[in-house]
């Protein structure tokens, strides 16, 4: 699947809702750009297992709905407080934030609409791949990783710092791993390989994205550095920044390994994604 593929299925499956001052708004965060990459990896698990694309194009379509309401509501005054993001104006600054936090949970409800429409593959498997996403976005997934992002208190050292990862970063690139894994219909252990490797290559994400934060200016990266400004403890200032690039290359490197020895699995359409993603800039 090609992202400009996916872009015009992700237009056309969100034009679905009825106009509103909401749907304008969803539209405008869902369709700024960006970089795709969990329904990407969600695409490449399920060409790896030799399954058409359109077996993922819903829940591809979701995931992103869902990664797109968490920016949405990260920006918001309450959370991070920022005024940029993909190169413009957030949600909150471009309407307002009543209006910014019903997209967001526009964007969040209608993604499970979209999920149950997964065709090509039997309803225990949909709705195993609806559990997945509904864990790994909820309470005790992403929403736990942005709550303790929120208490500075429990940011005392790295391991502290690594449950926050974890959960608010790990979860939502682990679960296109392991929902196109359960798509294919790989066993249980299978699965959890599948999202151990997902949660190995949110921790790297994040650190890159530390390091990127350091090493770019707002305008280079395309969005507020309010990690900076509200003097947030990352993995850049626990570390230093050698040694996190060390760590996060060694994290990418051993998923790949891992990825490579899965049975049945064809790697490549993956590993030349997340080797895109490795050496991103932004």
């Amino acid at each position: 699947m090609k992202k400009s593929e996916f872009e015009e299925k992700l237009k056309q499956t969100a034009a679905a809702v009825k106009d509103s001052r909401v749907k304008d708004a969803m539209l405008y965060s869902l369709m700024a750009g960006g970089k795709r990459i969990r329904p990407m990896m969600l695409y490449a698990v399920t060409e790896g297992y030799g399954l058409p694309a359109e077996t993922a194009d819903a829940f591809a379509c979701a995931l992103e709905m869902i990664h797109t309401y968490s920016l949405i509501h990260d920006d918001l005054p309450a959370m991070d407080n920022d005024d940029l993001r993909r190169g413009r104006l957030t949600c909150h600054k471009a309407f307002d934030e009543a209006t910014a936090i019903l997209a967001g949970d526009g964007l969040l409800t209608y993604a499970f609409e979209t999920a149950v429409k997964t065709a090509g593959v039997s309803a225990e498997q949909v709705l195993e791949g609806v559990r997945i996403l509904a864990g790994d976005a909820g309470p005790d997934g992403m929403v736990l990783g942005q709550c303790l992002d929120m208490q500075e208190s429990v940011l005392t050292d790295w391991e502290a710092l690594q449950t926050i990862h974890h959960h608010k970063t790990g979860c939502l690139l682990s679960a296109p791993l392991e929902i196109g894994a359960v798509l294919a219909g790989c066993d249980a252990e299978t699965c959890g390989l599948w999202r151990q490797i997902g949660f190995d290559i949110g921790l790297a994400f994040q650190l890159q994205d530390d390091i990127l934060d350091v090493e770019k200016t707002a305008a280079e990266l395309g969005k507020s550095n309010s990690d900076e400004r509200n003097e947030k403890v990352t993995g850049v200032s626990l570390l230093g920044i050698e040694k996190a690039r060390t760590l996060m290359n060694q994290l990418y490197d051993d998923s790949f390994a891992k990825i490579e020895k899965i049975k049945g699995f064809e790697s490549d359409a993956l590993t030349g994604l997340l080797r895109e993603v490795q050496h991103r800039n932004h």
